[in-house]
């Protein structure tokens, strides 16, 4: 069996027909659809039924897909040992994490990797935490930065766990709701508590719907008993943050933003919610000498470099 051919028909596969994977493998729908078709005639069985735009496995179709998953990993998984086997510095480590925080970690941690493996090629992507999960799942990505929750979690993936972050409420210090708020240097732990009914009427800023953050958050809203007016969404913390700061609206954000600021008071929440920062991996697949050192450094960064204003540190 082709390999390339393989990964040609498990795009389609998961694209739900030509045009995306066309798109996603930087090649012609001409040439993918006629890569098919051969493969369809040699093997003399059609492996996908044909709707408009959408393509879904026949059964053949499935039993091939299944299989030629197995073979994609395989094959990156035995070309991962060989050159870890041969010391020859050589090969490729995928690398995925979530928007904003993860890009600045890269950049703080790549220069240290490539002074250790100058020949491995790292292929990093920004990427939501579901998507993180898919693509790690099925063997395409090797190694992934996450804030989640404990129910979020999949079996067929393995988490290392960097640290715990709460969930804290920011308005503006100008507010009168502010006039408790704690000095701008203090930790998290010395933050006083927010009763956030009390802010149902202040213009809310927030993560955008669908992401992990914004689950735990309606979450907290729910329980507070609120439905605020959410002036706009975004998938940024620092938007949250700079919205705030500028008099705005209020937010809720990550304890990973917490930092001294005049002009924004921030509060603990009842209960304490929080989410976990995680590295992930697929469960029982090898690991390479890159990506456990570079696992390594994700989690020396976020310790040394990028800690959070607490009195302890996990």
């Amino acid at each position: 069996m082709d390999l390339k051919q393989i990964n040609y028909i498990v795009k389609i596969a998961e694209a739900g027909g030509i045009t995306k994977a066309a798109e996603q493998l930087y090649i012609t729908q001409s040439a993918l659809n006629q890569q098919l078709l051969k493969l369809e005639a040699e093997l003399g069985i059609q492996l996908f039924h044909r709707r408009k735009n959408n393509f879904t496995p026949t059964d053949a179709g499935t039993v091939y897909i299944r299989y030629g998953k197995k073979m994609l990993q395989e094959k990156r998984e035995a070309y991962n040992i060989i050159n870890d086997l041969a010391e020859n510095n050589t090969g490729h480590l995928s690398l995925v994490f979530t928007p904003e925080r993860g890009i600045e970690m890269f950049v703080a941690t790549y220069p240290s990797f490539h002074q250790k493996f100058p020949g491995i090629t790292v292929e990093p992507q920004e990427m939501r935490v579901s998507t993180q999960f898919s693509e790690i799942s099925k063997g395409y990505i090797d190694l992934g930065l996450v804030t989640l929750n404990e129910k979020d979690r999949l079996p067929e993936l393995e988490y290392e766990h960097i640290r715990f972050e709460p969930l804290l409420f920011a308005l503006p210090r100008s507010s009168p709701l502010a006039k408790n708020a704690a000095d701008p240097d203090v930790y998290i732990e010395n933050l006083p508590y927010i009763n956030i009914k009390a802010c149902a009427h202040m213009p809310f800023i927030l993560m955008f719907k669908g992401s992990t953050q914004r689950a735990i958050i309606d979450n907290i809203l729910t329980k507070a008993a609120i439905s605020p007016n959410v002036l706009f969404e975004t998938a940024s913390n620092r938007t949250l943050i700079t919205m705030v700061k500028n008099n705005i609206a209020c937010t809720i954000t990550s304890g990973e933003y917490y930092q001294p600021n005049d002009k924004i008071a921030y509060y603990r929440i009842p209960n304490d919610p929080r989410w976990e920062l995680c590295t992930i991996y697929k469960k029982g697949a090898y690991r390479s000498k890159a990506m456990v050192y570079f696992n390594e450094l994700i989690h020396d960064y976020f310790l040394r470099q990028a800690p959070l204003r607490t009195k302890i540190q996990e």
